[in-house]
């Protein structure tokens, strides 16, 4: 079954402060999260905040990797989007070694047309527990 896209949501908890706000860093456990699936990088931006904190994008052919850093919670929040066939699974360890992550939290969305989606739970691991297959909101014209 092939769908549009996979779309991770991680969030990374007890991650080592001093790595969270070393931009360098964060962005080598970025990119080692694309090499480890496979994406092919075409852009990198990133930014530094004041007084502390990062964010690194990577554009990538299959699509998006974003991360955001709080520091001072020891807190990284991850949006890895994929096309193309390529799973972001695998390159959540790689993230979470970076990061120095001592816990986490993942949350997958299958995306694309309703043909797609419709089976999505036979694409997750056995060790996924679906909390709902029920849209929360849905843009359908009313009947």
């Amino acid at each position: 079954m092939e769908t549009l896209g996979r779309h991770l949501i991680v969030e990374l908890y007890g991650c080592d402060p001093n790595v969270l706000n070393d931009l360098d860093k964060v962005c080598a456990a970025v990119a080692q999260g694309c090499s480890d699936i496979g994406a092919t990088a075409l852009n990198v931006v990133s930014h530094r905040f004041a007084p502390q904190g990062v964010t690194v994008t990577v554009l990538i052919a299959e699509s998006h990797l974003s991360v955001h850093t709080w520091p001072e919670h020891g807190y990284a929040a991850v949006d890895f989007f994929t096309c193309g066939g390529l799973d972001p699974r695998d390159g959540v360890e790689a993230l979470r070694l970076g990061l120095r992550a001592t816990r986490g939290r993942v949350q997958e969305i299958v995306r694309g047309l309703d043909e797609h989606v419709a089976d999505a739970v036979k694409l997750l691991p056995e060790d996924v527990t679906v909390l709902s297959n029920v849209a929360v909101m849905s843009f359908d014209p009313p009947e």
